[in-house]
């Protein structure tokens, strides 16, 4: 077994992580529907692959986490939010998503923000306990936000400083 290795995405890998997106598709952590052919490209104008650290592990794509500013503004700048953090089903459990993590910290403090930002749904208790351990505090929750396999899911904002 071999360490993960972070680098920042390529255009080249655009399919890998589509594949490996839709393969861990669960509504675990997922609000919209299982994705469908045709897919959309999981580059475009709003998401491009600038925005994604790759995580490989044994030579191959095991995971991602994508870095986005959610407000576009000059008073927003300093804060980034992780939105979209994905590891292969094969590759838990061997510090993937640990090192997913602090390296998306260290892109964010390397882009300048002050603040690093999450929404992970309340009964994601594995994700909910990875970023506790990274340094995430709870800063909100909304209650019974969305309506996921019949039962109503919480919506827990976390952020934490850089």
């Amino acid at each position: 077994m071999s360490e993960p290795r972070i680098r920042p995405a390529t255009p080249a890998d655009e399919d890998p992580l589509a594949h490996l997106d839709r393969a861990t598709w669960s509504t675990l952590h997922a609000v919209t529907p299982p994705p469908e052919p045709p897919y959309a490209p999981l580059f475009d104008e709003r998401h491009p692959h600038q925005d994604y650290l790759v995580a490989e592990l044994d030579g191959r794509v095991a995971g991602y986490v994508r870095l986005a500013q959610m407000i576009p503004l000059p008073a927003h700048a300093h804060v980034l939010t992780i939105q979209g953090f994905v590891v292969a089903e094969e590759a838990r459990g061997r510090g993937l998503g640990r090192a997913l993590i602090r390296a998306a910290v260290a892109e964010a403090r390397a882009r300048g923000a002050r603040r690093l930002t999450l929404r992970v749904l309340g009964h994601n208790t594995p994700a909910r306990k990875l970023y506790e351990a990274e340094g995430f505090a709870v800063e909100g929750v909304l209650p019974g936000e969305f309506l996921l396999d019949g039962a109503y899911v919480d919506d827990i904002c976390m952020g934490r400083a850089l």
